[in-house]
Parts: structure tokens; sequence; C-alpha cells
């Protein structure tokens, strides 16, 4: 468990800590059965489209930074990337009841989410501190910048967390853009509709340049700024300088 209180005195918990396996051996050892099982009915439902994986490094920590339209979002990146890459997510993917609630749980947490108790709040020190440790054990860290999905379809702000980790770390950027899938599942709601969806990656991005400087909020600003102008040119998307919650909220 891990928990800690952020500049803003928001507490997020989650369930992964430094002793937590990150190998064949934790829950990634399902990613292979999801695939195998999975992979195919939702290869025919969605038709993914994959441009640029080339652009994922081998080996080594990487930080996957792209935006967030739906919910389905989440089960077709682990299905479409080269690597197993780890994501926080929801603890309510992983509490839900009945059958529904354990295949949920089966496919997150096998598929390599980490969840997250929110009852204390939104974001915090502790998913930027989880996504640290992933990327110093040399794995793919995912993010969505703008820290929650997009409630129009346009690409909203991204909070600063992005830019703390990869400055922290070291560890590339690679942005990546889901195109289409809020066609499929409007809302983020219901079961999604069969169509075609392309998930492409752009060319690593590396911050060496700012080492030491991951407290300049100036510096933080201008790093995510240059990850969601990239993440824009991948997805097309229509540009808002305002954070989603905040349009969420309006």
């Amino acid at each position: 468990m891990c928990g800690e209180r952020g500049p803003a005195s928001i507490v997020l918990t989650c369930t992964y800590s430094s002793s937590t396996p990150l190998t064949p051996e934790g829950p990634l050892s399902r990613l292979a059965l999801i695939k195998a099982v999975l992979g195919p009915i939702l290869r025919l439902m969605f038709r993914p489209r994959v441009e640029g994986a080339e652009n994922i490094p081998g080996t080594g920590p990487v930080i996957m930074a792209g935006n967030h339209l739906t919910f389905i979002d989440s089960m077709i990146m682990p299905l479409v990337c080269p690597r197993p890459v780890y994501f926080i997510g929801k603890d309510e993917y992983v509490t839900g009841k009945g059958l529904k609630g354990r295949l949920m749980a089966w496919f997150f947490t096998g598929s390599g989410m980490i969840p997250v108790d929110r009852d204390g709040g939104h974001g915090g020190v502790a998913a930027l501190m989880t996504g640290r440790r992933v990327l110093e054990e040399g794995k793919l860290f995912g993010i969505y910048p703008e820290g929650t999905r997009s409630p129009d379809g346009r690409l909203y702000r991204g909070r600063t967390g992005i830019a703390r980790l990869t400055l922290m770390t070291g560890a590339p950027v690679v942005p990546f853009a889901m195109i289409g899938t809020d066609k499929l599942q409007p809302g983020g709601k219901g079961l999604p509709r069969p169509g075609r969806v392309t998930v492409r990656f752009g060319e690593p991005m590396e911050f060496s340049r700012y080492e030491g400087m991951d407290r300049d909020r100036y510096v933080l600003r201008a790093v995510t700024d240059s990850v969601m102008t990239e993440v824009m040119q991948l997805s097309g998307q229509e540009y808002v300088d305002m954070y989603a919650t905040k349009a969420k909220a309006a």
C-alpha cells in the first residue's frame, strides 16, 4: 500500500508498493492468456490499426502518454502495445460484484492496471511515486495527462505529473493517440459497438536538458505542453487550454 499527501492536501492510496513484483510471476503473467482469449474478440470488434509501434523502445523504462476518450481505451492499449504497460486505474474496476465484476478485475489486473483508491481525493503524489517505482524497474508506465476522459472529444490541458515523472526518472516519453474509440462508446458508458479504431504512437521524447529542474513550475508546464502538442498532432483533436475536470464541472 502507499499513501501520501500532495501539496494541495490530496490523498491517494494505491495497492502497489516497492515489494510488489513486476515480473512474469506477477499479475502480468495473465497478459498472454488475456491476449489469447480476448484478443481475437476485441480485434474483431474494434479492428485496431496500429501505427508507429516501432517507436516504443524495446527495453528500459518508458512513459506512455496519450489522450483519453472513453473507457475502452484502457482495454485496447494492453492488446496493441508490444510490451506490457502498467497504468493507474480506478479501484472500482477491480472491486465490482458478481460475474461482471470478477471478469473486469481479472482483465484489468492481468493487463497491468494498478488499482487506486480515490476516496481521499483525485490524483496526488502517491500516483506519481507509483509511476516512478514502475519506471525504476525498467517497465512501461502509461498515463493520461488530461487526468480524466475528455468530456467532448477535444484534447484538454495536461497536468504536470507527466513532466515530474520524466524529469525525476530520465525515462523517455512516447506520446500516443487513441482515435475513434469515442465513436464506438459515446460518453464512455454502455456496451461499445463494433467499428475501427486507430492507435498511433509518436517518436520518443527526452528532456535530459531539464535534469534537476523537476520543481520548476515553468519547466514542468513547458515539458507537459510539449507532450500534449505531440499528442494533439497524433490525434488531430482540437486543443482546449483548460483542464478537463473544470470543463466537466462547468
